[in-house]
């Protein structure tokens, strides 16, 4: 019994473990990609409220005098005081991200939840009504019950069963599949973090730990599974939401998170539990072993993870065999793009190979563009040709051009002679051996040797000159077909990017997503106007805004040498300008709209000097606030549905 309890007792250790690790990973993913989402701002509440609570008993467990332990235990009751007003504030942002937002009630109820939590934090601290005197058994640490706890728990009861029906309530308002599968993942999820944090050693666990500490510790074992689960399960869920990415993507970037951060984590802290707990069975020194099993479960684990993600992934994450297709030439695409440093290497490479052919010392490699010749490498000191312009105008004109007199001359090359140089052109539609085609000059090999162009067309090392010309030009050409393809994708994503947004959106709104077509209807636009001018003169909220979508910041790129920021910039400032009354600025009623976003957003003044400057309170230039915001909604709007969709 000792040994099955002993064994119990670590598991439950190394579990607690991987909760407060997992809690913190979701936390920090959460806050990195889905920041701006209403209901991950809520999870986030709830995710710290968790992280507080079992960060607090790892701990409490291991502290050595009796006093910190007590600090933080009450840390830890201050987390168990809060998930219930975490829980609900999730479930009613969930709720509104389904197309039901709160008309008031909710909110409310949400706002009493927190003071109702903080005032359990106050009483535990200041008094015994909740919480008394501290009981220690073993490594476990509780408060015994106060008088009131009986109250906070109804409270705590009553919170949870409200925001699960609320929760099931978002569940029964999505008709797709695939978000009823998600959903149906948070209904369970959500309602195992309140069912999971209670603290039931203060009502019933003590008992249970004194008559039966087996089942309590298979028990404590469960419940602590269950909400580490639930934690991923509910950031899973959560992380579609709000998220322009596809599906896949986002599954693949949770899955290498997991991966990298729980999964590696709390198994090198099992492997210090197992190799600690090792020490005390056998009664042997282990402290050496340490270091050598996590170090060895880190690399084993890494090994892994690199041997299997990217399998996995391409099998569960990207669909059908053809969408599976289409994503690998895209990734190979990528893995073998030839850069702009990739393709001057490779000049390089073929420009010293020419000259030490043709036992030359100088030499260089330009590429062509506009009639002009840039030089992309060089080999040698000596003076490059001068009057490039003309020379590539003179290859373009039609004076220049292989006829039957070049190929008598076996000048099959086209070579010329420029000022000491032999100028060889390269071309789309190369010419190669027993073909006279020519296509668009893409660039110039000069190679500095004075002499006859027909010698060397008769000397062995043509043969291999020719060749490095061919490789030079099918480099060159590769790389103006991806410059193509680059420019195709800068057209086909702002398109891909806005129909990825309206299907994320439409998965848990529905057809208000897909048929809302002004933008005042959208009940997130006013927070985007509101952060894009927190951040009015540079900022990750305006330059990550929804708002660079709009027909009409595309349209106004075309006047800002396509900069997205610097458009937004001006449709804001243009949206606020049309706020502004006629006539001289004064600090009236008529003004005070204008003034408040000009001295705030435009200006930057700090909000006591704006209330002080026109003579209101904080509290009513806040409110104040939110009518100008508005405003500057309604002006955009309308300029967006002005917009004639050039841009797009």
């Amino acid at each position: 019994m000792f040994n099955l309890i002993s064994v119990l007792s670590v598991l439950n250790q190394f579990v607690i473990v991987a909760v407060v690790i997992t809690a913190i990973s979701m936390l920090l993913y959460t806050l990195t990609f889905n920041l701006q989402d209403r209901v991950a701002q809520a999870m986030n509440v709830l995710l710290a409220c968790v992280t507080l609570i079992y960060l607090s008993d790892v701990v409490a467990s291991v502290a050595t005098e009796k006093g910190v332990a007590r600090i933080w235990l009450y840390c830890q009751w201050a987390g168990i005081s809060m998930v219930p007003a975490g829980y609900l504030h999730f479930s009613d942002a969930l709720l509104a991200k389904t197309g039901k937002p709160s008309r008031g009630r909710r909110r409310t109820l949400v706002y009493i939840t927190y003071i109702l939590g903080l005032c359990a934090i106050g009483l535990a601290l200041l008094t015994e009504l909740v919480v008394k005197n501290m009981v220690v058994k073993t490594t476990i640490q509780w408060f015994s019950p106060g008088e009131w706890f009986s109250l906070f728990t109804v409270v705590f009861l009553v919170a949870t069963l409200t925001a699960g029906i609320n929760v099931y309530r978002a569940f029964i308002r999505c008709l797709t599949r695939s978000t009823r599968r998600r959903l149906g993942y948070l209904v369970i999820s959500s309602l195992a973090i309140p069912i999971g944090v209670f603290p039931y050693l203060m009502s019933v666990g003590g008992s249970i730990l004194r008559n039966d500490p087996t089942f309590f510790w298979l028990m404590s074992l469960f419940a602590n599974i269950a909400v580490s689960v639930a934690l991923v399960s509910m950031t899973y869920s959560v992380a579609f939401f709000g998220a322009p990415q596809p599906d896949r993507v986002i599954k693949g970037r949770l899955f290498q998170w997991i991966l990298r951060g729980p999964i590696v984590a709390s198994l090198s802290a099992g492997a210090y539990l197992f190799v600690r707990w090792m020490d005390r069975m056998i009664g042997l020194d282990l402290t050496l072993w340490v270091p050598v099993a996590v170090v060895g479960v880190v690399l084993l684990v890494q090994y892994a993870i690199t041997v299997i993600r990217l399998p996995v992934e391409q099998q569960y994450f990207y669909g059908n065999p053809s969408d599976q297709d289409d994503v690998k030439r895209l990734q190979m695409l990528g893995d073998r793009l030839l850069t702009t440093g990739d393709l001057k290497q490779f000049l390089e490479s073929v420009l010293a190979a020419a000259c030490d052919v043709l036992h030359i010392s100088s030499g260089f490699v330009a590429s062509v563009g506009h009639n002009i010749a840039r030089i992309e490498v060089e080999i040698g000191s000596h003076t490059l040709p001068t009057k490039s312009d003309t020379l590539v105008s003179f290859l373009n004109s039609s004076v220049y051009k292989l006829d039957g007199e070049n190929l008598a001359s076996d000048n099959v090359l086209g070579t010329l002679e420029w000022d000491g140089y032999w100028i060889i052109p390269l071309r789309t539609q190369t010419i190669m051996r027993n073909s006279t085609r020519q296509g668009t000059l893409m660039g110039i090999i000069g190679l500095y040797m004075p002499g006859l162009i027909s010698d060397v067309h008769l000397s062995e090392e043509f043969g291999t000159l020719q060749t490095l010309v061919e490789r030079a030009n099918s480099a060159l050409e590769d790389r103006l077909l991806q410059v193509e393809v680059f420019r195709a994708m800068d057209k086909l994503l702002p398109q891909v990017e806005e129909l990825q947004r309206m299907r994320a959106a439409a998965s848990y709104a529905g057809t208000s997503a897909l048929t809302a077509g002004d933008l005042a209807d959208n009940p997130d636009a006013s927070q985007w106007v509101k952060s894009a001018l927190g951040h009015f003169w540079g900022g990750p909220r305006l330059s990550e805004s929804p708002l660079m979508t709009l027909n009409v910041v595309r349209q106004t790129q075309a006047s800002h040498q396509g900069n997205a920021v610097n458009a937004l910039r001006e449709v804001l400032k243009k949206a606020i300008e049309d706020i502004k009354p006629e006539g001289q600025r004064r600090f009236t009623a008529e003004w005070l709209l204008y003034n408040i976003l000009d001295l705030k957003f435009l200006q930057g003044h700090k909000v006591r000097d704006v209330a002080l400057r026109l003579s209101v309170s904080e509290a009513d230039l806040y409110r104040k606030q939110r009518v100008a915001v508005d405003e500057v909604l309604k002006r955009i709007a309308q300029m967006e549905g002005n917009a004639d969709g050039a841009v797009r």
